[in-house]
């Protein structure tokens, strides 16, 4: 008995131990992104750009906005032209939905989208809706530009620095909020 009491000790503590999961939060007015465990600020990158048009809710590919909301980081490509691309799941089911309240999408694309989100998978990107949303670097770009002016065309871009550290953090599945 003493022995299973010991076990349960053990393992009770260990899970109450356990740090929370870590997430991303990107605010798009102080242009910044902090990787977050539970409230705690765990790491801090400034000086990020967005979409050239801002961010707001992105209606159509080529409207270059960075959409607002909650998202899941849906692949990682260390291959990249931007050093490194980390794409999150766009469009979200309630981009989705705005889309198909605004006849940007059809019924079927709108089930399409619904069906990847209900499987963990990226969401077609090749709807009106846009697609190939995410976090990078600046490649070969240039790093004063990157400081002047929001210039993508909606993704949020960090210094190749900050993506090199900002990857280290980040696991397929993590939540991305976008305020």
């Amino acid at each position: 008995m003493r022995y299973f009491l010991f076990l349960f000790c053990l393992f009770s503590s260990s899970i109450s131990m356990a740090q929370p999961a870590a997430w991303l939060l990107v605010d798009t007015d102080k242009k910044w992104v902090q990787v977050r465990q539970g409230g705690r600020i765990v790491a801090h990158f400034k000086r990020i750009a967005l979409g050239r048009n801002g961010a707001g809710y992105k209606q159509k590919v080529g409207d270059d906005i960075t959409p607002l909301g909650n998202y899941k980081v849906s692949h990682k490509n260390k291959q990249s032209h931007f050093r490194e691309f980390i794409g999150i799941n766009y469009p979200s089911v309630e981009d989705a939905q705005r889309g198909l309240r605004s006849n940007y999408i059809s019924k079927k694309e709108y089930t399409a989208i619904i069906d990847a989100h209900r499987q963990d998978k990226i969401p077609p990107q090749n709807t009106r809706l846009g697609g190939l949303i995410g976090i990078h670097g600046l490649g070969v770009g240039n790093n004063k530009v990157h400081r002047l002016f929001d210039w993508t065309h909606g993704c949020i871009a960090v210094s190749n620095t900050q993506i090199e550290r900002l990857s280290k953090w980040v696991y397929i599945g993590m939540p991305v909020i976008i305020k």
